[in-house]
């Protein structure tokens, strides 16, 4: 199978490095041209990473020029995600795309539009979507074992209390820490419920600093409710992520979402049943899920397959599109108004 030829535009972003590194790694499926970034800023304290050692590095109408071109991987700095990804989607290039997708919600609207105008592979890089435990979950609601939902409580932190660079840098954003970390956790819950009738926020501060550091939003639906809390300020935050999924015939807990070794370590789901369900009997059961393994491998070899036409995106332009619509509203943006 012809490889796809594709490029990275930006290394601005924090997840741009591993990404790369693991392109490269997929050569059966791509062939890497090269790395754009015209900030001379990024160019120095991150153009010399490994990840992009023997590529050549260019300017982002360079890369674009590229004969061949069919594929870009966008990770500029936050600010610039959007509009380089409108730039890339109207010279028909297809997307996988670094979160979030921008404040400019009208801006965002476009790009699905385009994308799906000119039939383009548009994939946001939300990481959660392949994690195996996560999957069992998802797995475990559509295929009813828990019964009517009615509750989801999820929690993504860390600890960025003492790195006032990286504070600073968020406190660019509406929502802060909400707007960078929650769009994972509602894009779960909009799988598992769908639109949300109501999206309240409650943004939170503990320093002076000027940084939401501290974030809860509710989305109320007929019959459920779901919260999602993002905080930079908790101690070792990374240890107690966690998805909780509470339906009439069981509930699923997930804790921590993913390790830091993932490579090695197994996750846990701790099922519990009602009834008999699949190859469970009723009671509690720890349910190992197998390493997440790679973090980036499967969701980029999806992309691959999205682009030769060998699968249908299984997230369409429209998910993204009210995913990134409920992160804004969780970010202080159409506060109180129904998601109608």
């Amino acid at each position: 199978m012809k490889k796809i030829r594709i490029g990275q535009i930006g290394i601005g972003h924090n997840h741009g490095t591993e990404r790369m590194r693991t392109l490269r790694k997929l050569s059966d499926y791509f062939e890497v041209v090269g790395v754009a970034e015209d900030d001379p800023r990024w160019r120095q304290e991150r153009g010399g990473h490994d990840a992009y050692a023997g590529l050549p590095m260019m300017s982002s109408e360079e890369l674009l020029n590229i004969p061949g071109l069919e594929a870009v991987m966008v990770e500029t700095d936050g600010k610039d995600l959007l509009p380089t990804a409108l730039r890339c989607a109207e010279r028909g290039l297809h997307l996988s795309m670094d979160k979030p997708g921008g404040e400019d919600l009208a801006g965002f609207r476009k790009l699905c539009d385009l994308c799906t105008e000119k039939k383009l592979a548009f994939q946001m890089a939300y990481i959660y979507r392949t994690n195996p435990a996560v999957r069992f979950c998802l797995d475990a609601v559509k295929n009813g074992w828990l019964g009517d939902l009615f509750e989801i409580h999820a929690v993504m932190s860390r600890d960025d209390s003492g790195n006032a660079a990286y504070r600073k840098w968020l406190a660019q954003f509406k929502g802060g820490a909400m707007y960078i970390f929650a769009g994972y956790l509602i894009d779960l819950v909009l799988l598992m419920l769908g639109k949300p009738d109501r999206v309240t926020p409650f943004l939170k501060q503990t320093r002076s600093d000027g940084l939401i550091d501290n974030g809860l939003v509710v989305l109320e639906y007929p019959k459920a409710s779901a919260t999602v809390r993002v905080s930079v300020a908790e101690i070792e935050g990374y240890k107690f992520r966690r998805l909780i999924i509470c339906g009439t015939l069981g509930t699923a807990e997930l804790c921590p979402i993913e390790y830091q070794d993932y490579y090695h370590t197994p996750l846990q789901v701790r099922l519990t049943l009602k009834q008999p369900q699949g190859q469970y009997a009723a009671g509690t059961h720890q349910v190992d899920c197998g390493p997440l393994g790679g973090r980036y491998e499967p969701q980029l070899i999806d992309f691959a397959k999205i682009v030769r036409g060998e699968m249908v995106n299984p997230f369409s332009a429209e998910h993204e599109f009210l995913l990134h619509k409920t992160l804004l509203q969780a970010c202080g943006f159409e506060t109180g108004i129904k998601n109608h």
